[in-house]
């Protein structure tokens, strides 16, 4: 599995955990959830730094649109620290990919 393709499922997963959340009775996803899952496995896809690319809360190449960027970051916050306990391997491979990423015009110190 490609890193693009864990990053889309790890998003996945964290959206899902989010919408049942905070948006109780819903079987599925909802649809601002749907929409907000569909931009970022697009953002994803079409990231121009594709295979040598950090985790996307560290890239200076911000392609989220602001609003969608604020619905993440709020889907982040709360899913981040649940993933341990959820999905510890995801969480584990993410923060690690995180760790051993090269910064990108971003010196890191």
């Amino acid at each position: 599995m490609t890193t693009t393709e864990k990053e889309k499922k790890t998003i996945a997963k964290m959206i899902r955990m989010y919408c049942r959340k905070h948006h109780p009775g819903e079987r599925e996803l909802c649809t601002d959830c749907q929409t907000l899952l569909n931009y970022s496995t697009n953002r994803i896809d079409h990231c121009s730094l594709s295979g040598d690319k950090p985790v996307c809360s560290d890239c200076v190449i911000h392609c989220y649109k602001p609003a969608m960027r604020e619905q993440i970051r709020n889907v982040m916050r709360y899913s981040g620290p649940r993933m341990l306990w959820h999905h510890p391997a995801d969480a584990i491979q993410h923060l690690l990919r995180r760790w051993l990423s090269k910064p990108i015009n971003k010196p890191r110190f």
